[in-house]
Parts: C-alpha cells; sequence; structure tokens
C-alpha cells in the first residue's frame, strides 16, 4: 500500500504540473493586438483610415471572446481604426449567460462599428448566429448559412425578438445569404471579404478600370489582420467538442496504463497532458454533470480488471458506463460522431487486449509461463510492506507478502505463489508462518 499510494502521489503531481502548465498558457496567452501592425506607428491610418480583421473560427469560447474584446478594445483606442470586422465561421457562443451578454453589449456599444461577415462555405449557428443579427451592417457570402439559433440568448428587451416573423425559421434551421437579406437578417450579400469592406460607411474607397475595361471599387483603407497567438490557439483547439473527447479518452488510457506499471514514465506524462488538456476543454464546454460522473465510474471499473490483468465482468461494466456517459457528454454542443466512435473503440480495444498484454509486458520477463518462479529467488526493489516491487531473474514484478514481516527494499524473498500478475513473497530467514500452513494444521 506504501508504494501504491506512492505512486498515486507522484501521479497526483504530474496532473498539477500539466495543469499549472495550462493555466500558465491561459494567462500569458497572446492578446488580439500582441505584435500590433505598424498601423499604430506611422500616420497611414489618421489620413486614410484602417480596419482591423479578426478571424473567428470555431466555437467562442472565453479565449476567443477575449481575444476579439482586445482587438476592439485596441481599435477604439488607436487613432485613424475606422471599423473592426469579424471573419466569422462558428457553430455557437458557449459563454455563460452574463459574460455573453456583456460580450454582444461591448461589441454593439464600441465607438468604431464592429460588423460581422460569414464568408463562403462559412456558418454562424447558435449564438454566433445572434451577433450576426444584431451587429449593424453584417454581411453574408453566397454559400454561407445561418441560423439554428434555438432558445433566444441575448435580451429580447435590448436587442428584440430575433427569430420572430419572418425569422423564424431560424430556430431550427438556417438559411442562406438571399434569403438572410431578405428577412432582414444582414444588410447586404458581400461575395468577398473586399466587398464587405467596400460597403462600410468610413472605410475610404477608390474605383480602379480593369483590363477588361470593367470599373471596381477597392478599399483605400488598410486592413489589419489579427488571428489568435499559438498558445491561444492550441487552448481554443482543446475546447473543441471532438478533441476534448479524444484527449479525455487518451488520458485515461494512459494514466490507467502508467498507474498500474512502476514509475512515472513518458506514458504518465503524455497522459496527465492529455488530461489536463481535456479538463480545461471540458471546463469551457458545457457538459451534463451526471454524464461525467458515469466516465469516473467506468474508468474505475477498468482498472478493477487492469489490476488483475485479464478482463472480465467490470471490463464490461466499464464498457457500458463510457459508452453512456461518451453519448450524454455534451449538452447543447455535439461531438463529431467519428470523435465518439473512435474514442469508445479505442479505448475498449485497450482494455480488453492491450492494456493487460501492455502490463504483462512491462512487468513480466523474457520467459513465457510463470509456474516456474515459484520457490525462485531475487531481490525487493521496494520495500514490500505488503505490496511492492521485486527483481526476479532480471525482470520487475508486482509482490506482496501475505506474512506479517515486512521487507525492506534490498532484501532477499522467495516466491511462494502467484496470483494474476502478482507475486506472493516470503524473506528467506525470519519469516512469520504461512496463515494457509497454520489452517492445514
Amino acid at each position: 500500500m506504501r508504494t501504491l499510494a506512492k505512486r498515486l502521489r507522484a501521479t497526483v503531481a504530474a496532473l498539477g504540473l500539466l495543469t499549472g502548465l495550462v493555466g500558465g498558457l491561459v494567462a500569458t496567452a497572446a492578446p488580439a493586438g500582441a505584435g500590433t501592425d505598424v498601423a499604430q506607428r506611422d500616420t497611414y491610418c489618421v489620413e486614410n483610415g484602417c480596419v482591423r480583421v479578426l478571424q473567428v473560427a470555431g466555437l467562442v469560447d472565453p479565449i476567443l471572446a477575449d481575444f476579439v474584446e482586445r482587438g476592439v478594445d485596441e481599435a477604439n483606442a488607436t487613432p485613424g481604426f475606422v471599423g473592426v470586422v469579424l471573419e466569422l465561421d462558428s457553430d455557437g457562443v458557449v459563454l455563460d449567460a452574463r459574460p455573453f451578454a456583456d460580450f454582444a453589449r461591448r461589441l454593439t456599444e464600441s465607438r468604431v462599428p464592429v460588423t460581422a461577415w460569414v464568408g463562403t462555405g462559412a456558418v454562424a449557428r447558435g449564438g454566433a448566429a445572434e451577433l450576426v443579427a444584431v451587429l449593424p451592417g453584417s454581411t453574408m457570402a453566397p454559400g454561407a448559412k445561418v441560423g439554428e439559433i434555438g432558445e433566444q440568448r441575448l435580451s429580447r428587451h435590448a436587442y428584440g425578438d430575433l427569430t420572430e416573423g419572418e425569422r423564424s425559421v431560424l430556430v431550427n434551421g438556417t438559411v442562406a445569404a438571399d434569403r438572410a437579406k431578405e428577412i432582414g437578417l444582414i444588410e447586404r450579400v458581400a461575395p468577398t471579404a473586399g466587398d464587405h469592406l467596400v460597403g462600410l460607411e468610413d472605410v475610404k474607397v477608390e474605383r480602379t478600370k480593369g483590363d477588361d475595361g470593367e470599373v471596381r471599387t477597392r478599399p483605400v483603407s488598410r486592413v489589419v489582420i489579427s488571428k489568435l497567438g499559438i498558445w491561444s490557439q492550441m487552448l481554443h483547439t482543446a475546447a473543441s467538442p471532438a478533441l476534448a473527447y479524444i484527449f479525455l479518452c487518451l488520458g485515461v488510457g494512459l494514466l490507467l496504463f502508467e498507474f498500474f506499471t512502476a514509475g512515472i514514465g513518458i506514458a504518465g506524462v503524455v497522459g496527465a497532458g492529455a488530461f489536463a488538456l481535456s479538463g480545461y476543454g471540458l471546463g469551457v464546454l458545457p457538459t451534463r454533470t451526471w454524464a461525467l460522473v458515469v466516465l469516473g465510474v467506468a474508468a474505475i471499473a477498468f482498472a478493477i480488471d487492469v489490476q488483475a490483468g485479464i478482463p472480465r465482468f467490470w471490463t464490461g461494466v466499464g464498457t457500458i458506463g463510457w459508452v453512456v456517459g461518451s453519448i450524454w457528454l455534451f449538452d447543447g454542443v455535439a461531438a463529431p460522431w467519428i470523435s465518439l466512435a473512435v474514442g469508445i473503440v479505442g479505448l475498449f480495444i485497450g482494455m480488453v487486449s492491450g492494456m493487460p498484454a501492455m502490463v504483462r509486458s512491462r512487468f513480466g520477463t523474457p520467459t513465457i509461463g510463470r509456474e516456474w518462479m515459484i520457490g525462485t529467488t531475487g531481490t525487493a526493489s521496494t520495500a514490500v510492506d505488503p505490496d511492492g516491487l521485486v527483481a526476479i531473474d532480471g525482470g520487475q514484478w508486482r509482490a506482496r507478502t501475505n506474512r506479517a514481516t515486512p521487507l525492506a527494499e534490498g532484501d532477499d524473498v522467495r516466491v511462494v505463489a502467484i496470483d494474476g500478475l502478482t507475486l506472493e513473497v516470503e524473506p528467506l530467514e525470519g519469516g512469520a508462518v504461512d496463515y494457509r500452513e497454520r489452517s492445514r494444521r
């Protein structure tokens, strides 16, 4: 038990270290204006105007919301900026009600106008569709989709009913650009980002004649494009349902393997990292508490049979629990079915065949069969009191003493029995009488 406790403490320490690292990455995430464009240091913006374009892709989580808010704040604080454009491609907003309301208010009340453009092939669903509706001057490209708002989250008192009348189709369905313009959801159809920019009120434009003689309008105001920094992007990606779930499966599998083997190795560190990233993602995404509890119970069930070294009843219980918990894990957002299938099947195969084989391989010796080990001698690699590790014929094995006499590290031991993957050992001299021998007498 002492060895088990040490291993548990080491595992928790690794988790704490990785969680602290993730927290540090959040704290030091690059803001939207990190490495701000030279537009702040010359007079071009003042004379001709500048527009900041913020690329908003994926679910709008706290990191992405902070990125947008910083970009808007910097545009407001920098002379010459005449607009902020959200290049939007999002399946929804995973902010809580109050932060989402504050986020929308900061965009709609910005001194520098904030608009949204949904590009070709992009979508704006749920809360992202609400943002398109409340930001004046928003546009869409042909081939873009917007809708599936469901229950409106933004205040009807502040923004009105976004799905009333002809817009009722947006509750459960999506519409294309032309239809969105007809129902007043967007101001116009803009095939490209340039078409969106030239339609903004304060953007300076010029007309040029092409080689074909056609007159074209292009913006003279400078465009400053901002993207998430690398660390912010990593955490934002981890907060997607697909990756948060895959990281969870990977973390649970590797930590179970490492917990039932000797020490903390590469598998433990990788598993702790995956588990920490999954924890961040699940903390951001809307999840069902009971489903998380079911997944935790399933992991414990898997661990029982991993300890025994052979898949039995508890592996079946763990598999059923993992399937149920996985399907109902997310609330309001959905993980792609392919990620669920990969996670469930991968973990099941690992627990049924891969895990027992790896555990036996790590603790085993090159010799096939273990009956020969009964009666052999070795050395205690750690204290066996009553559990620990012993070295037999060059291989490391889990060991347990069935006698009252503890074994210290370095003591000589003799194998008296084998229980699954665990050896029962006794000291060569000075051991107490085996309780089974006393019962036979």
